[in-house]
Protein backbone atom coordinates (compact mmCIF):
# COMPACT_ATOMS: atom_id res chain seq x y z
CA UNK A 1 0.00 0.00 0.00
CA UNK A 2 2.96 2.28 1.00
CA UNK A 3 4.16 1.61 -2.61
CA UNK A 4 1.48 2.64 -4.18
CA UNK A 5 0.56 5.35 -2.48
CA UNK A 6 4.84 6.59 -3.60
CA UNK A 7 3.67 5.59 -7.26
CA UNK A 8 0.04 7.88 -6.79
CA UNK A 9 2.15 10.63 -4.97
CA UNK A 10 4.99 10.65 -7.67
CA UNK A 11 2.26 10.80 -10.84
CA UNK A 12 0.98 13.85 -9.08
CA UNK A 13 3.98 15.71 -8.32
CA UNK A 14 4.41 14.77 -11.88
CA UNK A 15 1.60 16.37 -13.33
CA UNK A 16 1.64 19.45 -11.23
CA UNK A 17 5.07 20.16 -12.44
CA UNK A 18 4.03 19.61 -16.32
CA UNK A 19 0.89 22.51 -15.64
CA UNK A 20 3.35 24.11 -13.90
CA UNK A 21 5.56 24.55 -17.48
CA UNK A 22 2.70 24.88 -19.29
CA UNK A 23 1.27 27.71 -17.60
CA UNK A 24 4.93 29.37 -17.90
CA UNK A 25 4.87 28.97 -21.33
CA UNK A 26 4.91 33.07 -22.88
CA UNK A 27 2.02 34.54 -24.24
CA UNK A 28 2.59 34.42 -27.95
CA UNK A 29 2.17 38.06 -29.57
CA UNK A 30 1.96 38.68 -33.27
CA UNK A 31 2.88 42.32 -34.62
CA UNK A 32 1.10 42.50 -37.98
CA UNK A 33 2.30 45.66 -39.23
CA UNK A 34 4.78 48.05 -41.90
CA UNK A 35 7.81 49.39 -41.57
CA UNK A 36 7.41 50.18 -38.03
CA UNK A 37 6.89 47.43 -36.80
CA UNK A 38 9.56 45.58 -39.07
CA UNK A 39 12.11 48.32 -37.83
CA UNK A 40 13.13 50.00 -40.93
CA UNK A 41 16.66 51.64 -40.78
CA UNK A 42 17.08 51.06 -37.23
CA UNK A 43 20.23 48.86 -35.61
CA UNK A 44 19.35 45.28 -34.66
CA UNK A 45 18.21 44.87 -31.09
CA UNK A 46 16.02 48.37 -30.96
CA UNK A 47 13.41 47.74 -32.75
CA UNK A 48 9.65 47.91 -32.06
CA UNK A 49 8.72 44.21 -31.00
CA UNK A 50 12.48 43.43 -29.44
CA UNK A 51 11.82 46.86 -27.41
CA UNK A 52 8.39 45.97 -26.58
CA UNK A 53 9.54 42.18 -25.07
CA UNK A 54 11.86 43.19 -23.02
CA UNK A 55 9.39 45.78 -21.52
CA UNK A 56 6.82 43.78 -21.08
CA UNK A 57 9.45 41.18 -19.39
CA UNK A 58 10.53 44.01 -16.98
CA UNK A 59 6.75 44.09 -15.79
CA UNK A 60 7.11 40.73 -15.23
CA UNK A 61 5.18 39.61 -18.40
CA UNK A 62 6.67 36.59 -20.23
CA UNK A 63 5.52 37.25 -23.91
CA UNK A 64 7.39 35.90 -27.57
CA UNK A 65 6.63 38.91 -29.66
CA UNK A 66 6.87 38.00 -33.70
CA UNK A 67 7.88 40.57 -36.03
CA UNK A 68 5.44 40.24 -38.90
CA UNK A 69 6.68 43.57 -39.89
CA UNK A 70 6.84 44.38 -43.70
CA UNK A 71 8.36 47.21 -45.25
CA UNK A 72 6.21 49.02 -47.75
CA UNK A 73 3.19 46.70 -46.69
CA UNK A 74 -0.36 48.05 -47.46
CA UNK A 75 -3.35 46.88 -45.97
CA UNK A 76 -4.19 44.50 -49.21
CA UNK A 77 -0.44 42.74 -48.61
CA UNK A 78 -1.39 42.19 -44.87
CA UNK A 79 -4.26 40.38 -45.64
CA UNK A 80 -2.68 38.39 -48.54
CA UNK A 81 0.10 37.03 -45.84
CA UNK A 82 -2.45 36.71 -42.74
CA UNK A 83 -2.77 33.43 -43.21
CA UNK A 84 0.67 32.70 -43.37
CA UNK A 85 1.39 35.32 -40.57
CA UNK A 86 -0.74 33.22 -38.39
CA UNK A 87 0.82 29.64 -38.61
CA UNK A 88 2.23 29.95 -35.49
CA UNK A 89 -0.86 30.32 -34.04
CA UNK A 90 -0.34 33.24 -31.75
CA UNK A 91 -2.76 34.33 -28.89
CA UNK A 92 -2.66 37.89 -29.11
CA UNK A 93 -2.45 40.25 -32.44
CA UNK A 94 -1.34 43.44 -32.64
CA UNK A 95 -2.44 45.20 -36.13
CA UNK A 96 -0.46 48.19 -37.43
CA UNK A 97 -1.60 48.47 -41.27
CA UNK A 98 -2.92 51.22 -43.48
CA UNK A 99 -0.14 54.14 -43.29
CA UNK A 100 1.33 52.87 -46.61
CA UNK A 101 -2.10 53.21 -48.22
CA UNK A 102 -2.47 56.51 -47.28
CA UNK A 103 1.11 57.55 -48.62
CA UNK A 104 0.12 55.72 -51.71
CA UNK A 105 -3.03 57.33 -51.59
CA UNK A 106 -5.24 54.03 -51.65
CA UNK A 107 -9.07 54.59 -50.95
CA UNK A 108 -9.44 54.80 -47.61
CA UNK A 109 -12.62 52.49 -48.40
CA UNK A 110 -10.36 50.23 -49.68
CA UNK A 111 -8.05 50.59 -46.91
CA UNK A 112 -10.70 50.30 -44.46
CA UNK A 113 -12.40 46.84 -46.72
CA UNK A 114 -9.02 45.02 -45.91
CA UNK A 115 -8.82 46.02 -42.52
CA UNK A 116 -12.21 44.57 -42.03
CA UNK A 117 -11.54 42.05 -43.58
CA UNK A 118 -8.53 41.12 -41.34
CA UNK A 119 -10.48 41.74 -37.97
CA UNK A 120 -12.74 39.48 -39.12
CA UNK A 121 -10.41 36.79 -39.90
CA UNK A 122 -8.84 37.12 -36.37
CA UNK A 123 -11.87 37.29 -34.55
CA UNK A 124 -12.79 33.58 -36.43
CA UNK A 125 -9.54 32.48 -35.24
CA UNK A 126 -10.65 33.86 -31.55
CA UNK A 127 -7.25 36.00 -31.76
CA UNK A 128 -7.25 38.74 -29.28
CA UNK A 129 -6.01 42.11 -31.34
CA UNK A 130 -4.69 45.21 -30.40
CA UNK A 131 -5.70 47.64 -33.72
CA UNK A 132 -3.00 50.91 -33.84
CA UNK A 133 -4.33 53.56 -36.03
CA UNK A 134 -2.19 56.13 -38.14
CA UNK A 135 -3.04 59.63 -39.30
CA UNK A 136 -3.20 61.02 -42.49
CA UNK A 137 -0.69 63.51 -43.73
CA UNK A 138 -2.58 67.27 -43.96
CA UNK A 139 -1.25 67.87 -47.29
CA UNK A 140 -3.87 65.06 -48.78
CA UNK A 141 -6.87 67.33 -48.27
CA UNK A 142 -10.14 67.79 -45.83
CA UNK A 143 -11.84 65.11 -47.45
CA UNK A 144 -8.99 62.30 -47.47
CA UNK A 145 -8.20 63.30 -43.68
CA UNK A 146 -11.41 63.02 -42.85
CA UNK A 147 -11.97 59.68 -44.33
CA UNK A 148 -8.80 57.95 -43.49
CA UNK A 149 -8.62 59.28 -39.90
CA UNK A 150 -12.00 57.75 -40.03
CA UNK A 151 -11.19 54.37 -40.45
CA UNK A 152 -9.66 53.47 -36.91
CA UNK A 153 -11.67 54.38 -34.30
CA UNK A 154 -14.47 53.19 -36.84
CA UNK A 155 -13.19 49.52 -36.75
CA UNK A 156 -12.52 49.32 -33.36
CA UNK A 157 -15.68 50.94 -32.28
CA UNK A 158 -17.71 47.94 -34.74
CA UNK A 159 -15.65 45.38 -33.65
CA UNK A 160 -14.83 45.73 -30.13
CA UNK A 161 -10.79 45.05 -30.19
CA UNK A 162 -8.05 47.41 -28.03
CA UNK A 163 -7.46 50.74 -29.93
CA UNK A 164 -4.78 52.84 -29.94
CA UNK A 165 -5.27 56.06 -31.49
CA UNK A 166 -2.31 56.78 -33.55
CA UNK A 167 0.82 54.46 -33.46
CA UNK A 168 3.55 57.47 -33.57
CA UNK A 169 1.54 59.21 -30.63
CA UNK A 170 4.47 61.54 -29.53
CA UNK A 171 7.05 60.45 -31.90
CA UNK A 172 6.02 62.40 -35.07
CA UNK A 173 7.25 65.49 -36.95
CA UNK A 174 9.93 65.44 -33.88
CA UNK A 175 13.16 65.94 -35.59
CA UNK A 176 15.07 64.49 -32.10
CA UNK A 177 12.75 61.17 -32.66
CA UNK A 178 13.02 60.35 -35.97
CA UNK A 179 15.60 59.17 -38.66
CA UNK A 180 16.70 61.77 -41.44
CA UNK A 181 13.75 60.30 -43.13
CA UNK A 182 11.53 62.34 -40.71
CA UNK A 183 8.90 59.18 -41.31
CA UNK A 184 10.40 56.36 -38.99
CA UNK A 185 11.53 56.15 -35.54
CA UNK A 186 15.04 56.41 -34.29
CA UNK A 187 15.59 53.86 -31.48
CA UNK A 188 14.41 56.75 -28.97
CA UNK A 189 11.58 56.88 -30.94
CA UNK A 190 10.88 53.54 -30.96
CA UNK A 191 10.94 53.40 -26.71
CA UNK A 192 8.54 56.34 -27.02
CA UNK A 193 6.04 54.31 -28.99
CA UNK A 194 6.69 51.11 -26.61
CA UNK A 195 6.16 53.17 -23.52
CA UNK A 196 2.77 54.77 -24.81
CA UNK A 197 1.36 51.41 -26.43
CA UNK A 198 2.65 49.00 -23.43
CA UNK A 199 -0.69 49.50 -21.04
CA UNK A 200 -2.79 48.34 -23.87
CA UNK A 201 -0.09 45.63 -24.03
CA UNK A 202 -0.32 44.54 -20.99
CA UNK A 203 -4.14 44.37 -21.23
CA UNK A 204 -4.36 42.46 -23.91
CA UNK A 205 -1.84 39.93 -22.68
CA UNK A 206 -4.16 40.08 -19.29
CA UNK A 207 -7.15 38.92 -21.35
CA UNK A 208 -4.59 35.78 -22.21
CA UNK A 209 -4.45 34.80 -18.38
CA UNK A 210 -0.34 34.30 -19.48
CA UNK A 211 1.52 36.30 -16.67
CA UNK A 212 4.96 34.98 -15.63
Amino acid sequence: MVRNFKVLLSIVLLMMAGAGQAWAEPVKILALGTSITQGYGLPPGTEFTVQLQAALKRDGIDAAVTNAGVSGDTSAGGLARLDWSLADHPDAVILELGGNDMLRGIAPAETEKNLRAILARLKAAHMKVLLTGMRAQRNLGADYVRQFDGIYPKLARETGVLFYPFILDGVALNPKLNQADGMHPNPAGVKIVVARILPLVKKLVAKEGKKA
